[in-house]
């Protein structure tokens, strides 16, 4: 059976308990992160720990919780040795529901899990994503990693529902981001190109080290919006998160992106981004 960490103590999955009135449940008051695991380890900590800090100053969620003591013990108890790790930070459990904060404050609700799960031999990456473009109606502070995730579980159903892989989201005439990852194209131009980060979209953990290697691999590299046409007309497109890595697409709304199979850049960006996991 799986240990999980809720507020302070190591437990059986069956008999951790949130209460009723905790305002992640009744609010959305509430922020988390998702960090990989490779080789018993997880990645990327202090991308993911500023990250973090950002969510609860928006969310006005207080906490102090030494991170990286719990998700080792965490990964340890469990024998975790690939997959991800899931922490969620929540504005706490008054006694009763109301909308203000509470006054005076009450302790947050803090929780942790680990999930096993083949990141390395991901069938996806090796034959793509098919995707559908759909609009993007989320609230408007993307930017925050918060647990507000409706619209992004009502798309990848209708993604599922039209026999494809995920979504692609549109707003104002240029793409966003996937329900749950970065978007980014090679256009064709040979030229990487990103949507900046705003608080459009979520400053992705993943999408930082894509960057760095694309500029290694002596890629130029654009930061901005850009539109369905440009992606229908790329060389390659590929998603980068924590759950997924980079997996590339190669097919939108039923049309081939490229030449309609997995690209050679997209590989190797892959490919040199587990690297730098088993490296640090």
């Amino acid at each position: 059976m799986r240990t999980v960490w809720l507020n302070g103590e190591f437990l059986p999955e069956t008999e951790a308990r949130v209460s009723i009135f905790d305002r992640g449940l009744n609010f959305g008051q509430s922020i988390y992160e998702v960090t990989p695991v490779i080789d018993g380890h997880f990645c990327n900590w202090p991308h993911h720990q500023a990250r973090l800090e950002r969510s609860k100053a928006l969310a006005r969620i207080e906490d102090q919780t030494d991170w990286p003591v719990v998700l080792d013990e965490l990964i340890a108890r469990n024998g975790l040795n690939e997959g991800r790790i899931y922490l969620q930070v929540t504005g706490g459990a008054p006694d009763d529901r109301a909308f203000p904060l509470p006054d005076p404050a009450v302790p947050a609700t803090r929780f942790a899990f680990t999930q096993a799960d083949s990141l390395l031999a991901n069938s996806q990456a090796e034959q793509g994503q098919r995707v559908v473009l759909r609009p993007d109606l989320r609230w408007q502070l993307r930017s925050a990693k918060t647990t507000q995730l409706l619209y992004a579980v009502m798309m990848k159903a209708e993604a599922r529902e039209a026999g494809v892989d995920d979504a692609w989201l549109v707003e104002n005439g240029n793409i966003t981001e996937a329900t749950s990852s970065n978007a980014h194209i090679i256009d064709a131009r040979g030229v990487l190109v990103s949507h900046p980060v705003d608080h459009g979209v979520l400053p992705g953990v993943t999408r930082i080290s894509v960057i760095e290697i694309a500029r290694e691999l002596g890629l130029a590299v654009e930061e901005r919006p850009f539109k369905p046409a440009e992606l229908l007309s790329a060389r390659e497109a590929f998603i980068s998160g924590a759950g997924t890595l980079v997996v590339p697409v190669i097919e939108v709304d039923g049309q081939p992106i490229g030449n309609g199979g997995p690209g050679a850049v997209t590989a190797d960006i892959r490919r040199r981004y587990i690297e730098r996991l088993r490296g640090t």
